[in-house]
């Protein structure tokens, strides 16, 4: 296969899949081309996959100088000729971003085009995919999330569809908060970026042979949310951006706090030199980028935490409550998280019930200081005992957590992947039911290569099997490795689902919708890689978050 990477056009070669193939008879004397409304945009063509690739097209101007610290906005120039779109851009800055990636930028509002060649005047489907990293780290350049293969599964399925992949301001770039941003309309910059690129694709995806009435937005774990949250934006509007949506542990429901700390913005202001401003906003958007960059990734900077807030603009209140009223863009999703979300978040080791208990009553990672009341019942729907045959659990029965995890880290696992992913994955599911809306829930249950039982299905290891990544691109082990063949066949079957969805509005028929309140659970483990399971289980801790007022979790 063609693997571009960052600033070079470089090769990696693997086995290509049979496939149905149309290809273009003018291949060899020409790159592909397309006609968008800012000019024409030249690509490059992978033979070895048939696909075309247009890398690092902007969707909007770029968000420096006068533009850093607003809303994205709509590019006002037109290229007289072709521009090039053959390389990825950098990613956009934010935690760690010199160490995950060769280049990093501000000015980083740019997606990514993957199709087939071969249906330039087509109208396919298309996977909008946002990229997740807690909305401080990631990137559509990432080669974890390399599109070539699930776009090669569609081809082989005769359910062809175009792959987008989308940058988004991260951390302080994209989340700054504090009154004045909310007064001057410019919180939640990130989500907003996404938007307008989703508006772009409305208005230039039929250039590259896309359908802009059948665009499905997808997302993994800060870009599961980022999918909740634009189906809860302004209200619940909808404004045709998507007809169908998935969320892989994230959704509508934040799990962390709407609520903001106006002290943030006063001490980053404060100590860029800019406290005694008139406008703080204006004198941060004269900051040189490499001093601010600097700043936001010291030890003060990442002392604190920007995030969505309640603006009453884009995010107009809890979402848990909007979810209730059905102000949300009811279309149909896909919706799953991982049997063991929490092993990889819960503080470890985590020893006894007296250091839980402290742990839920003072500092526990999601701002929350639980009253004793709250503590007792959690302490009941979460006991010591705990074992792996009460909860749906890739990891072995037998299976002890030794001194690292420690001897309560079970408890621990399952609160922490309730609170976050867990229950409100519940919620969202039932809610679609509840309206009467599609809604196909699932549950991963495979460990991936190279992860330990004390890990287990934990967060982030579905994403290698739906975008049936068997090469392993962009991960220190391979997550397929030296697995049995079932493992490549969880890969093949689970990106297909995926791509049913986006091509159909559902995945295949053994996955039923959850009016009957049913997972389909994958695993690479038993007969057929899955089954469908009555989703029931842990159901005193999960009704337990999800019954409490939404301001006891602030969501």
């Amino acid at each position: 296969m063609v693997v571009l990477n960052w600033g070079s056009l470089s090769l990696c070669v693997g086995t290509a899949l049979a496939a149905p193939y149309r290809p273009y008879s003018h291949r060899s004397a020409s790159p592909p081309t397309v006609n968008v409304l800012n000019g024409t945009l030249e690509g490059v063509y992978s033979a070895e996959y048939n696909q075309d690739y247009f890398l690092g097209v902007p969707f909007a101007q770029p968000p420096i100088g006068l533009n850093r610290f607003r809303v994205p906005q709509s590019l006002d120039t037109r290229w007289t000729t072709p521009r090039p779109a053959k390389h990825y851009s950098a990613a956009c800055v934010g935690s760690g971003s010199g160490d995950l990636y060769p280049v990093s930028s501000e000015d980083c509002l740019y997606l990514n085009v993957i199709r087939p060649s071969g249906y330039e005047n087509a109208s396919l489907p298309v996977g909008f995919w946002i990229h997740g990293g807690g909305l401080t780290s990631g990137s559509a350049i990432d080669e974890r999330y390399n599109a070539s293969f699930i776009v090669q599964r569609s081809v082989e399925i005769g359910k062809p569809i175009i792959a987008v992949t989308v940058n988004y301001r991260l951390s302080m770039w994209g989340f700054l908060t504090g009154d004045e941003v909310v007064e001057n309309g410019i919180a939640n910059l990130g989500l907003r970026d996404q938007r307008r690129a989703l508006e772009w694709l409305q208005e230039n995806v039929a250039a590259f042979g896309g359908d802009p009435s059948k665009v499905t937005i997808w997302g993994e774990s800060a870009g599961g949310l980022s999918v909740g949250m634009q189906l809860t934006a302004y209200g619940g509007r909808d404004d045709s951006l998507f007809r169908s949506a998935i969320m892989e542990s994230g959704n509508p429901i934040y799990y962390y706090t709407f609520d903001y700390n106006t002290d943030n913005f006063f001490n980053a202001s404060s100590q860029l030199g800019c406290g005694n401003s008139t406008s703080k906003l204006d004198c941060l958007r004269a900051i040189p980028f490499s001093t601010l960059s600097s700043w936001i990734s010291s030890e003060a900077g990442q002392g604190l935490q920007w995030g969505p807030i309640i603006d009453n603009d884009f995010i107009q209140g809890k979402t848990s409550l909007q979810l209730d009223k059905g102000e949300f863009v009811q279309v149909p999703i896909i919706c799953g998280a991982n049997s063991d979300e929490g092993t990889g978040i819960g503080p470890t080791p985590m020893n006894t019930t007296a250091q839980f208990t402290e742990m839920l009553e003072g500092v526990n990672g999601f701002g929350i200081k639980f009253t004793p009341t709250q503590v007792s019942r959690i302490l009941a729907a979460y006991p010591s005992n705990l074992t792996y045959g009460a909860v749906p659990t890739a990891q072995p029965l037998s299976y002890v957590p030794g001194p690292a995890m420690g001897a309560e880290s079970r408890r621990s696992g399952a609160f922490f992947g309730d609170i976050y992913q867990v229950a409100p994955r519940r919620k969202t599911c039932q809610t679609w039911t509840k309206f009467n809306i599609p809604a196909y829930c699932y549950r991963f249950n495979t460990i991936p290569h190279g992860i330990s039982a004390a890990i287990g299905a934990t967060h982030f290891q579905e994403v290698a099997f739906v975008f049936n990544n068997q090469l392993g691109l962009g991960y220190a082990a391979n997550p397929f490795g030296d697995e049995p063949q079932s493992y490549f066949d969880l890969g093949d079957t689970m990106s297909e689902n995926w791509v049913r969805f986006i091509n159909d509005g559902a995945p295949r028929d053994e996955w039923p919708t959850y009016h009957e309140g049913q997972n389909w659970v994958f695993d690479a483990n038993v007969t057929g890689l899955g089954y469908v399971e009555k989703d029931d289980w842990r159901t005193e801790g999960i009704e337990l978050l999800n019954g409490w007022d939404a301001d006891v979790l602030h969501r």
